[in-house]
């Protein structure tokens, strides 16, 4: 949710006079302004606007990057939104482009995969690692270290 009522600069093709509860744009056609990201996307949708978001190309680069230079054992940190800005703005691109970055994407998740799941088996989530994790990695971290106490209760049974 945070990230879609965080603003987004926008800058509008067309001019728009409109009031929706506490948000009142009047504006003319090539005017930039900050509207929240859900509103910037339908009015995209509708060609009203153009989104000039930060650079989501430079900014999945930049992380997947910092994963492929972490140490096997280390995690690099990601915002906690991760994800979500990743399948916006593969949505925003050409099939050839986003073809080219899931293939990097397959390789980013399962090296997160794998150290999450030695973590996860080997301790609770702590602040240090749960700040460098997604929402949807924080999930997996603690299901996977749930399980794993329940399977060490079942295999060693006998030694409790």
């Amino acid at each position: 949710m945070g990230y879609l009522v965080e603003d987004v600069k926008v800058q509008y093709k067309s001019a728009l006079d409109v009031s929706l509860d506490e948000i009142v744009i009047e504006s003319k056609e090539g005017d930039i302004g900050s509207i929240p990201r859900w509103l910037a996307q339908t009015l995209t949708e509708s060609g009203v606007v153009t989104i000039h978001d930060k650079d989501d190309a430079a900014y999945v680069s930049r992380t997947l990057n910092l994963e492929r230079i972490a140490r096997a054992h280390d995690l690099s940190g990601i915002n906690a939104d991760f994800y979500i800005r990743v399948n916006d703005y593969l949505s925003s691109l050409d099939e050839k482009d986003r073809e080219r970055i899931i293939v990097s994407l397959n390789s980013f998740v399962v090296s997160r995969i794998e150290k999450i799941v030695k973590l996860a088996a080997a301790s609770k989530l702590t602040p240090t690692i749960r700040e460098k994790l997604s929402v949807e990695e924080r999930e997996l971290y603690e299901f996977i270290h749930e399980s794993t106490a329940v399977f060490k209760k079942k295999v060693l049974k006998k030694f409790d």
